[in-house]
């Protein structure tokens, strides 16, 4: 279980002397197993939640806690995969894996459940944009953190291959039942993908709404047309 408890960050502009307040009383629970996203438009924050949920800064004011555990620093629990190459193109995808496991067997199930046992001894500049992402969440998987923090992690490849990799997503993420927390500009992929949609908004930022996805698991590309889909995206455009 992930929890923030009134969560709250300012930058200090220091020519100016001047407090720029980011986010404000912050309060969000994720369960083992959800698969959550947060939505907001560039520049309300996203990202600097995600880097305290992370523990790579401290907030202002509030907690986070994972299983009642405060985070106080980076961890082995929490896993950010970004939207930046962050694999080692001097090593083979295998050693990529190794990274995080050494566990030959975790290591073969992950690149098998991700599509990419063919390419074992592949470097990284060999792969396509879309295995690339693919070997990153399964280096993610590999490492068996309690939670992995996608922070936009499509955002730089077109349309096609951004819906192929979030139907693929949906059913590694049912395989290994891990708890995601997803965070995206894109309203679409938010509510494809997701269990419940946080959207962010206002300045300083807060959570504005919250909602529960009840679309079918085993989604595919036609749910997007569902009148419910449509609702539901209307529905966050309109609070954004």
């Amino acid at each position: 279980m992930l929890e923030l408890k009134n969560i709250s960050h300012h930058y200090k502009n220091q020519s100016r002397d001047i407090k720029i307040s980011v986010l404000e009383n912050i309060n969000l629970l994720i369960n083992e197993g959800e698969f959550v996203s947060l939505v907001g438009k560039s520049g309300c924050g996203k990202t600097t939640l995600i880097n305290i949920i992370a523990g790579y800064i401290q907030p202002v004011g509030g907690s986070i806690f994972v299983n009642s555990e405060k985070v106080i620093a980076p961890g082995k629990d929490r896993i950010v995969i970004n939207q930046a190459h962050d694999l080692f193109d001097w090593m083979t995808v295998y050693q990529n894996m190794g990274l995080v496991s050494k566990n030959d067997g975790a290591i073969n199930k992950y690149l098998s459940m991700t599509g990419l046992s063919e390419f074992a001894d592949a470097y990284p500049y060999e792969l396509s944009g879309g295995m690339k992402k693919r070997l990153s969440l399964a280096r993610a998987l590999v490492a068996d953190p309690k939670f992995i923090i996608m922070d936009e992690p499509f955002n730089s490849l077109d349309y096609q291959l951004k819906e192929k990799l979030q139907e693929e997503l949906l059913d590694i993420v049912r395989k290994s039942k891990k708890t995601i927390l997803f965070v995206t500009h894109d309203i679409e992929e938010a509510v494809f993908l997701s269990d419940r949609v946080i959207v962010l908004s206002g300045k300083p930022t807060q959570i504005k709404k919250e909602l529960v996805v009840s679309l079918p698991n085993g989604r595919d590309i036609s749910v997007r047309d569902s009148v419910d889909f449509i609702r539901l995206k209307n529905i966050i455009k309109a609070e954004i």
